[in-house]
């Protein structure tokens, strides 16, 4: 269907807008940038201030689609090319104008913009390329940028592109080559995992230029990437021996001379000297329940998406039925959103409690339990760890307690030095004790009321999953601020 001609801003933004809601991989931290005399805005590594759209989700950013036009046939997406809906593209100038004005109205603090292949996907790059930088040098906008990067578009367009943005990503969308075949025939895992890599080239060559580090020491994959749960979108690639891999952990020279004959970088190194590449990381987002693939595979491809593209974040989103397709799966239940929210705190466990996939789930049970917490049923199925008493045990086993993360642990650590802890001080550190009390004892004694059993522990915190999942299927009960309800742009 041709793009509609002659229509308004208020128009466009109402289709491109609506169009982008089930892209979920944006967030707004990571980079930390100043404001500078003559320009508009900073970008906070803390955060930014929210709103939200009529459907709940999170746009604090001004997300948009450059163009629902896509010469692409995606067999899940709402904008692919087969389907008869209305068809709007901006301008790079109108693009620009909306987030000039929206962030002198305070309605938003930066842009997450992305978009359909139009004609081509180097022609849809040089067009988000003279967007972004008509954004930072023609209007002078200092603020936080979030990129889509079109898969198989052109290196040097990726690398210019990421010295203008703070985060770029490239959607996997599905874990496994088969999925992506049979649900999104234009794509292909070498267009999906070029630009990956060459993005993570460019984040290590600027850290390293710059001389800082922004957490990207694995720069390249290491014999340790292993991972189970079927053929994924990225395990056929790395065992092939991908050209951008480098060889055994330690030979840092031999990695580099890797990176000099395989890198896909074009613009020269002094280029990296000047100012940083992709600041806030790149991220993806992987659609959960389109092709029938297990949480065990989804979890393994995310833990080897961290390991060996140094990804800073990875998104689920619950595969919403929006296209009528016999390919796709009959959800008699609705939306997984249940799947969707348990991934979440697993996603976590690799990358802060030092957990692998194949500890939390297997081939014979591939999938979480979904009335607990990921940490919970591990737990559960490794009661001969516990309990675990918190005022002797290491900060490494204080991380597998179920109701205890990073920073209370940390916490923990410190505040021990100076005393005896109580379930009470616990609390007041951020500790989860409805999680915590069952598997943990303070000066040998277990939180009266609670004993070391399995199946009364299941049994009690099944209770709270219930809770959880019941507000979880309802989340359309509640009314969330709408960004467009006092909108008077002309």
């Amino acid at each position: 269907m041709l793009i509609q001609e002659h229509l308004s801003i208020q128009e466009k933004l109402a289709i491109l807008t609506d169009a982008a809601k089930y892209d979920v991989s944006c967030t707004s931290s990571g980079a930390g940038r100043r404001g500078r005399a003559g320009s508009l805005g900073n970008a906070a590594q803390a955060g930014i201030c929210h709103s939200f759209s009529a459907d709940g989700r999170c746009i604090s950013l001004l997300k948009i689609l450059l163009t629902n036009q896509c010469i692409y046939d995606c067999k899940y997406c709402v904008n692919r090319c087969s389907n008869d809906l209305p068809r709007a593209s901006f301008t790079p100038e109108e693009v620009c104008g909306l987030t000039m004005e929206f962030y002198r109205r305070n309605y938003i603090e930066g842009l997450f913009l992305s978009s359909g292949v139009l004609y081509s996907a180097d022609h849809t790059m040089e067009l988000l390329y003279e967007t972004i930088h008509k954004l930072r040098v023609g209007n002078r906008f200092n603020g936080y940028i979030h990129v889509k990067t079109i898969p198989g578009a052109s290196p040097e367009l990726v690398e210019r592109l990421g010295f203008l943005a703070d985060r770029m990503s490239i959607n996997l969308e599905l874990p496994t080559a088969e999925g992506l075949s049979r649900l999104a025939p234009g794509k292909t895992r070498e267009k999906i995992l070029k630009p990956m890599r060459q993005l993570q080239q460019g984040i290590s060559r600027s850290s390293r230029l710059l001389g800082y580090d922004r957490g990207y020491r694995k720069t390249f994959p290491t014999e340790r990437a292993g991972f189970a749960g079927g053929a994924s979108l990225i395990q056929p690639a790395l065992a092939a021996g991908e050209a951008l891999s480098c060889g055994k952990p330690g030979t840092q020279e031999k990695g580099e001379r890797h990176v000099q004959k395989a890198s896909s970088l074009v613009l020269p190194a002094s280029a990296y000297e000047r100012r940083p590449f992709v600041p806030a990381g790149q991220s993806t987002q992987m659609i959960v329940g389109a092709a029938g693939e297990s949480d065990f595979q989804m979890l393994s491809v995310t833990q080897a998406l961290y390991e060996n593209f140094g990804l800073k974040r990875v998104f689920y989103s619950a595969y919403i039925p929006v296209n009528e397709d016999p390919a796709l799966p009959a959800l008699t239940g609705g939306p997984p959103l249940l799947r969707e929210h348990r991934l979440y705190p697993a996603d976590s466990l690799p990358r802060l409690s030092g957990f692998r996939a194949e500890e939390l789930l297997s081939e014979k049970k591939p999938n979480f339990n979904l009335l607990l917490d990921p940490k919970c049923d591990w737990a559960l199925g490794h009661m001969e760890g516990f309990p675990v008493e918190v005022s002797r045990a290491p900060y490494e086993t204080l991380l597998r307690v179920p109701g205890i993360g990073v920073k209370s642990a940390r916490r923990i650590m410190a505040a021990r030095r100076q005393g005896a802890l109580t379930f009470e001080a616990l609390r007041k550190m951020g500790v989860v004790l409805k999680r915590a009390r069952h598997f943990i004892t303070c000066q040998g004694q277990m939180e009266q009321g609670t004993r070391l059993d399995a199946d009364y522990i299941a049994r009690a915190l099944t209770g709270d999953g219930r809770r959880d999942a019941w507000e979880i299927a309802h989340r359309e009960d509640f009314c969330q601020m709408s960004l467009f309800d006092d909108f008077h742009l002309n």
